[in-house]
């Protein structure tokens, strides 16, 4: 049996333990959700994991919160990526009393969820939504450890016309709260930096034939193709593209830069061909031996890379728990307070929080694909917010 289905048989079985039994007044339960069925499960497996080894890591620090040694287990809840069944997750993970909760996954699926998670008084950290409408609520509960969509498409419009010296471009979502709103703000950038939109085309995220947009869009000849949405989609795109004979740049956000694209696009990646964006950077030394040290052991605990999002999960579950250290307390309606005043030092480099809950100064590093594999090629600050 391989490292990460024993996680997986682990993580189901103290699921029930803790749904069924009277949770111990010296425990703490915290929620996790994420797509673990359906097309984006790779990625929503990829953030349990990381839960699940901050939770074990903190277990091991021997933490006393109020004089009293406290034991944190991890509940996890599917919400295939679908909004309705997100809100449904959303619901058990109240109705079993969490302490906070670490996701969701998907813009999607987090802005109706956090409505909900406010009513309750339940603090809530997103590993990757990127919609601005999440933090722009209101809400005292709502915070994400990733550059929103302002911050990371209007960065990656200007830095593809500025520094790549793309000039015209195709834009596509899959339509998606996500896809389109990181696309929506990449154009904005783009635009504004002098850039010229000649096509906008839109897929959704289930899609595999792309081959009337693309015919499209080849008769437009634009410098590169923006996509806004995941790697399940991209990877099919980008081989339609490699068929159609379409020698053109293919750039996208964070949802495409992913260690599974190379296996999604096979030959069709090119060398240096495809550009992306991943939230953080790694500014120093430190930071980078950190983000080493989590990665292979990553590896060596579950057996498999990282696939994206799992240094974020780890960094946002270990940020909960800090505030209830700085609180003294697991009460969610004491040390939820204390996580905007939070500055933390994660594996993906300094955290902190603005006025809004969303990540202060957020850098981003732009990857591209060589020989199959992932490379950085730079760290940029990102603008806006």
């Amino acid at each position: 049996m391989s490292n990460y289905r024993s996680l997986w048989l682990i993580c189901l079985f103290c699921t029930a333990f803790s749904c069924t039994q009277k949770k111990d007044e010296n425990s703490i339960l915290i929620g996790h959700v994420a797509p673990l069925t359906g097309n984006e499960a790779h990625l929503g497996k990829d953030n349990e994991l990381g839960f699940l080894m901050a939770i074990r890591d903190l277990n091991e620090q021997k933490i006393y919160i109020n004089d009293k040694l406290v034991v944190f287990e991890g509940l996890s809840e599917d919400d295939a990526a679908d909004p309705k069944q997100g809100t449904a997750a959303a619901q058990k993970l109240i109705d079993y009393e969490v302490a906070g909760v670490i996701g969701h996954l998907n813009s999607g699926t987090t802005v109706p969820a956090s409505v909900m998670y406010n009513r309750a008084g339940i603090p809530q950290i997103s590993p990757s939504a990127t919609l601005p409408q999440y933090t722009k609520q209101g809400f005292k509960t709502a915070y994400r450890v990733v550059a929103n969509d302002v911050q990371l498409g209007g960065t990656l419009g200007r830095y593809s016309y500025n520094t790549l010296n793309l000039k015209t471009v195709a834009v596509v979502d899959d339509r998606t709260a996500y896809g389109s709103g990181v696309a929506k703000e990449f154009q904005k950038g783009f635009e504004a930096s002098g850039g010229i939109v000649v096509a906008n085309e839109f897929t959704h995220k289930t899609a595999t034939d792309f081959f009337a947009i693309l015919t499209a869009i080849k008769a437009k000849n634009p410098d590169f193709i923006f996509f806004g949405g995941m790697d399940a989609v991209a990877g099919p795109m980008l081989r339609q593209l490699k068929q159609l004979d379409m020698d053109v740049t293919f750039f996208g956000g964070d949802g495409i830069c992913t260690a599974e694209l190379p296996r999604l696009a096979g030959e069709a990646l090119g060398s240096k061909k495809v550009y992306c964006a991943e939230a953080g950077g790694l500014l120093d030394d430190d930071t980078k031996k950190r983000n080493q040290e989590f990665r292979q052991r990553f590896l060596d605990e579950n057996e498999i890379d990282v696939k994206l999002y799992a240094p974020y999960v780890y960094d946002a579950t270990m940020i909960l728990a800090e505030a209830m250290k700085q609180a003294n307390s697991t009460d969610p309606a004491v040390f939820s307070r204390e996580i905007s005043k939070i500055s933390y030092l994660g594996v993906t480099g300094p955290i902190a929080f603005d006025e809004f809950g969303d990540v202060k100064n957020a850098a981003l590093t732009i990857f591209s694909f060589k020989n199959g594999e992932k490379i950085p090629v730079e760290v940029i600050k990102s603008t806006g917010g």
